[in-house]
């Protein structure tokens, strides 16, 4: 994990552009797809070694100049473009980062009163390293049979989707889950360079070839909405969209809503009839 968010989004992008796109001809065996290191350079105005250096993290304070040449030189604009300049101001600190303040991994009593409160709508509490910290009796009663806590003193989010052999084969949209908790715990990184347990996942989920290959820091303006899809093993075919709290610090309620038209038992209901009455 050398290389910070910045080196990852020039190599990715750079990767992501072919000749034909800013009007080279496409003639040649390439390696590698994309453009070549040295016309990126070209079209930037830098040598390829110092392209390479920023490339490989060696190089993370790039001025403001070289900043925009590279911009147009990979052709970027808008969201693209103000993204890759955020990624160059942050990442050109993240070496020197301290020590990220501890995570907040226990759940507050006002928090655990608002998981009762949403009770029978499954949610729960998740911290910055999608570590579960905390749920109400309706997310256990969905995520006990499909593996998620089997191990309650250890439940990760991420670590289940990649790790679990159960992941899936419930998870009929598991691509789309992949790459929503992967971008998560990418924008974690960016947020909290410092923190070692984050590190620590992150690097140990790399050596999964599926969530090595949706590392991608020059995507994350693109949020995903998300909604999963179970094969669950005692409800049967639900839609689960999920809502995501902010519950102060680093911690997060997140809401499984469930579709009851999907759902085969009476009990999965978004609202008691009570609360709709009212």
């Amino acid at each position: 994990m050398a290389r910070n968010g910045f080196a990852e989004f020039l190599i990715a992008r750079r990767a992501e552009l072919r000749p034909s796109d800013v009007g080279m001809p496409e003639g040649g065996r390439r390696r590698t797809p994309g453009l070549r290191r040295e016309e990126v350079a070209v079209r930037a105005g830098v040598s390829a070694d110092y392209l390479a250096r920023m490339e490989q993290g060696r190089d993370t304070n790039p001025s403001v100049a070289v900043i925009d040449a590279l911009a147009k030189a990979l052709l970027l604009e808008g969201k693209d473009r103000n993204h890759f300049g955020w990624l160059a101001l942050t990442s050109s600190n993240e070496e020197r980062c301290p020590k990220a303040p501890s995570a907040q991994e226990s759940v507050s009593p006002g928090i655990q009163t608002i998981l009762r409160a949403l009770h029978p709508t499954p949610a729960f509490v998740v911290g910055r390293r999608l570590n579960v910290l905390g749920w109400n009796p309706a997310w256990e009663d969905l995520a006990t049979p499909l593996g998620l806590l089997d191990d309650p003193t250890h439940v990760n989010l991420a670590w289940y989707t990649f790790m679990h052999p159960l992941a899936r084969k419930v998870i009929r949209n598991w691509s789309e889950a992949a790459d929503v908790f992967s971008a998560e715990l990418c924008r974690a990184k960016l947020r909290w360079p410092g923190d070692e347990q984050l590190l620590q996942v992150i690097d140990a989920l790399h050596h999964h070839p599926d969530f090595a290959g949706r590392w991608q820091p020059h995507r994350l303006h693109e949020r995903i909405v998300a909604e999963l899809d179970f094969d669950h093993p005692e409800h049967g075919i639900l839609k689960v969209a999920f809502e995501t709290l902010e519950a102060g610090h680093d911690q997060s309620i997140m809401v499984w809503l469930t579709d009851q038209a999907q759902a085969r038992v009476p009990e999965l209901r978004l609202v008691s009839k009570r609360a709709v009455n009212e």
